[in-house]
């Protein structure tokens, strides 16, 4: 079944008429944020924001440089979406001062979006159109032209690895697929800073790496990527320096290997197969730390062997020794694992 075509009348449509997408709030020309901004791309100072009598973000601080990729890590509830909404004014804050690529938000939120590009959570394209038309629409809400969007397609096409699916429908494309187009996509205006919103959650381990690897080019060409993710991984292999959040709270900030050598320092053995707390008493003169979480003992050793001596011979126990990662600072932080 073919796409439905695109006319001249559908684009007369999206250039006049109002853009009911959050986001862009502006029928604006396509205008760029000016380019002599300080090394500082986000600055959050004290920032709060509560609905009702619930504080979702608690007195935040915290800078992004450009250039960088800077992770928001934490579970589901701890203020990472708001976060973002806030970063491009579409919440206003209770408290604190927010300055995005130079100006202040939600003040002069407009004139900081144009210099943003924004990923969602969720792909949220143009099912019926064809790849090549879903940037050609995306680059009318920008105030691009027909010819200014073609001019610049091929090279998105070519970095979504989609050139051989321009014309292909979206429904017809891999979960990855639809993936590597909505980043495409956020990139029509040649943003500055682009905003990324769990961008792996739901795809497969192969796809993941592809969108990984996507991110690293971007970050090559000197973007900022602000990333939110509860993925430990994702925010090891890709963010230079990361905020941790607990309950809208920056519990600790610094670049991974920072913080795991700071609050673990050492290898983990990870311990299965019986109730961990008939085992805290054989490994603890073993252990600088020990953590239970359900039905995992989490040793922090700085000599793991002396813990699998301690414990040879009782049957039924799983040992898995590996080196300590975010998911142990998270851990050590908080009392609870990540995907709580």
């Amino acid at each position: 079944m073919l796409s439905r075509k695109l006319d001249p009348e559908d684009l007369r449509r999206i250039e006049t008429g109002p853009i009911e997408r959050e986001f862009h709030g502006q029928t604006s020309a396509k205008s760029s944020v000016p380019d002599s901004l300080s090394t500082v791309a986000v600055d959050f100072a004290g920032v709060t924001k509560s609905y009702g009598n619930k504080v979702v973000v608690d007195e935040l601080s915290f800078s992004v440089a450009s250039g960088e990729c800077f992770g928001l890590l934490g579970p589901n509830g701890a203020g990472k979406s708001t976060i973002a909404r806030m970063l491009l004014g579409m919440t206003c804050p209770d408290a604190g001062a927010i300055t995005v690529l130079g100006v202040p938000v939600p003040a002069r939120a407009r004139l900081a979006r144009r210099g943003i590009g924004v990923v969602p959570q969720f792909d949220n394209l143009d099912q019926e159109f064809t790849v090549r038309e879903n940037l050609l629409v995306f680059g009318r809400y920008f105030g691009m032209s027909t010819r200014e969007s073609e001019a610049v397609i091929p090279s998105l096409l070519e970095f979504a690895r989609l050139e051989r699916k321009a014309d292909a429908r979206v429904s017809e494309l891999s979960g990855g697929m639809k993936r590597c187009l909505t980043m495409a996509r956020a990139l029509i205006n040649d943003p500055q800073l682009i905003v990324m919103d769990e961008p792996t959650t739901g795809l497969d381990p192969h796809a993941r790496h592809l969108i990984w690897e996507r991110l690293r080019a971007l970050l090559a060409r000197g973007k900022t990527i602000i990333l939110t993710t509860h993925f430990m991984e994702e925010a090891e292999r890709l963010c230079d320096r990361l905020c941790v959040l607990e309950r809208g709270r920056n519990i600790a900030e610094g670049r991974p290997q920072a913080l795991i050598d700071e609050h673990i320092g050492c290898q983990v053995m990870e311990i299965y197969g019986g109730d961990p707390h008939e085992l805290l008493s054989l490994v603890k003169p073993h252990s600088q730390r020990i953590e239970v979480s359900g039905e995992t003992l989490y040793c922090y050793a700085p000599d793991p062997e002396q813990v699998r001596t301690q414990l040879q011979g009782r049957a039924g126990l799983r040992l898995l020794l590996r080196p300590a990662n975010l998911e142990d600072v998270f851990l050590r932080l908080t009392g609870r694992e990540i995907e709580e």
